[in-house]
């Protein structure tokens, strides 16, 4: 994101020193992936603080279509980001929906893989905490497009892993990172 205005210049360096102060870890770490790695983020450490997801959504909400109309992804990771920038658009005047793709199926209900206000025809946000291979918010566009509703932007606080936006744009879906590998010190870890 290479804006140029000042109050996003600054908004981003504040979370960016956010991430770096309660979600970026260095040691020896076992991604999901069994990859080894010299660090760790948790971004939802930063999602779930009210300092953190004002800042998220501050930059979130600058870069998100106006004609989209509802924003989640797979559970767990992009729960506390979809919820708080609704939140934040709703308190802007922005009509934002929020939902949440299960894992799994649930067997009982009508929702199946859905939890929340998705609508057929809804122009969507899908958005994680950090992708590092990307497969999380690629699940969530898919189940998105199954249910009737049109994926346009893949929205991340935290590109870890440098390869997701290929993987968007050969779905024809946008793919933005709020911060990259490289802006919090660190080498692209992707594949």
């Amino acid at each position: 994101m290479t804006t140029g205005d000042s109050t996003t210049d600054d908004t981003k360096r504040r979370l960016i020193e956010h991430l770096r102060q309660h979600s970026v870890r260095t040691g020896d770490f076992t991604l999901k992936s069994g990859r080894k790695s010299s660090w760790f983020i948790d971004s939802k450490q930063t999602a779930c603080r009210p300092e953190g997801i004002l800042l998220i959504a501050e930059l979130a909400l600058e870069l998100i279509p106006p004609d989209v109309t509802a924003i989640g992804g797979l559970t767990v990771g992009a729960d506390p980001v979809a919820y708080g920038v609704a939140a934040v658009a709703a308190a802007r005047g922005r009509d934002l929906r929020s939902f949440t793709i299960r894992k799994e199926s649930k067997d009982h209900g009508v929702g199946g893989r859905l939890a929340g206000p998705l609508l057929e025809g809804d122009r969507v946000v899908i958005t994680e905490d950090t992708v590092t291979r990307g497969t999380s918010p690629m699940e969530a566009a898919r189940v998105v497009r199954e249910l009737g509703a049109e994926p346009v932007l893949i929205l991340t606080v935290v590109d870890r892993g440098g390869t997701c936006a290929a993987m968007a744009a050969a779905e024809g879906i946008e793919f933005r990172a709020l911060v990259t590998a490289p802006e919090l010190g660190f080498d692209y870890e992707g594949a």
